[in-house]
């Protein structure tokens, strides 16, 4: 769903939630809600599927499981729990299915999370996710809305997962298990954790449907930022700008920028390939990391040294008031 339509029915109702021990809810555009627990506990939860974007029923599921994942890691936490989410029509057939259950359990055993359980019913078109419940310690969960003026922003996976995606349900892409964008969506965001939380950065999120601006202007909009992005530093998939250029464009990219043309200042002669980059729904993407200054270099020995080698600097934050400027 576009987020001006989400936007616009989430207004409508009255969700009546109030209560001191929900820390993160429905007034803040986050990746998942917080839930005081204990004294020194907090749980996460989140929920998240969606239709194949790949052809292989395993694959499928491993992609799903981590994007699903992700938003408990995009909050500085540890996935403990998972429910299948599940939407299948049977002509398809049970070894389909089974296939991609199978990888959905491969990739929450990775996580070091248990499967318990979950929901199914038929469906016109499969669909494939799962709810996700994690901790984290008091004191230590991350938001999308702390960003610091000074800050500078790291991207921990590179752009164009939607327009690969696209590529591939062309036909375009066949060796699909080999390609990139499709290890980089089945890669977890968990090694980011840690050193996230040794070093102290100020806000993160996960970049995903949103696209980079959707997600950047959520943590600019919250924290009451101005955020500067530098186009040149994008870290970009080999082919997506090729594929981009062929007018591969998904159709969530026009959501996102419907949605943002008001709220982004673009330079001029900005290449449209990178424009389209910058609007590209992500599935499973990276991190997009907050941090102080004096903290960038730390920040990225750390995650270069746990093999997190695309992280990059593409952002810095410049002043006060929700604002997003492109440069070139």
């Amino acid at each position: 769903m576009s987020p001006q339509t989400l936007s616009k029915v989430l207004n409508q109702v009255d969700f009546k939630s109030e209560d001191e021990r929900l820390l993160v809810g429905l007034d803040k555009s986050d990746d998942a809600i917080a839930y005081q627990f204990s004294d020194d506990k907090i749980l996460i939860q989140s929920v998240d599927f969606f239709t194949p974007i790949v052809d292989d029923p395993y694959l499928f599921g491993q992609i799903a499981t981590t994007n699903a994942l992700s938003d408990i890691y995009a909050m500085g936490g540890r996935p403990l729990l998972a429910m299948n989410v599940v939407g299948f029509p049977p002509c398809l057939g049970e070894e389909v299915l089974s296939e991609i259950l199978q990888g959905g359990a491969d990739k929450v055993a990775e996580a070091g999370a248990i499967i318990a359980g979950g929901h199914t019913i038929q469906d016109d078109e499969p669909k494939y996710g799962l709810s996700v419940t994690g901790v984290i310690e008091e004191g230590k969960l991350l938001t999308n809305s702390a960003v610091q003026v000074g800050d500078y922003l790291i991207l921990t996976k590179p752009l164009g997962m939607g327009v690969i995606s696209t590529a591939i349900k062309g036909g375009l892409i066949t060796d699909m298990q080999n390609h990139s964008a499709v290890k980089a969506m089945t890669t977890l965001n968990d090694k980011a954790v840690a050193p996230m939380q040794e070093i102290g950065v100020n806000a993160c999120t996960d970049v995903t449907g949103f696209g980079l601006l959707g997600h950047l202007w959520e943590m600019a909009e919250g924290s009451g930022v101005e955020i500067e992005v530098f186009a040149s530093e994008l870290p970009i998939f080999a082919d997506a700008l090729e594929y981009a250029e062929m007018g591969l464009i998904p159709e969530g990219a026009y959501s996102n920028k419907k949605h943002l043309e008001e709220k982004v200042e673009f330079a001029t002669e900005m290449e449209q390939s990178i424009v389209d980059m910058l609007f590209d729904p992500q599935t499973s993407g990276g991190l997009l990391i907050s941090v102080s200054e004096d903290k960038v270099a730390d920040l990225l020995i750390e995650l270069y040294a746990l093999g997190i080698n695309d992280a990059t600097v593409i952002a810095k934050v410049r002043g006060h008031g929700a604002k997003i400027k492109v440069s070139s």
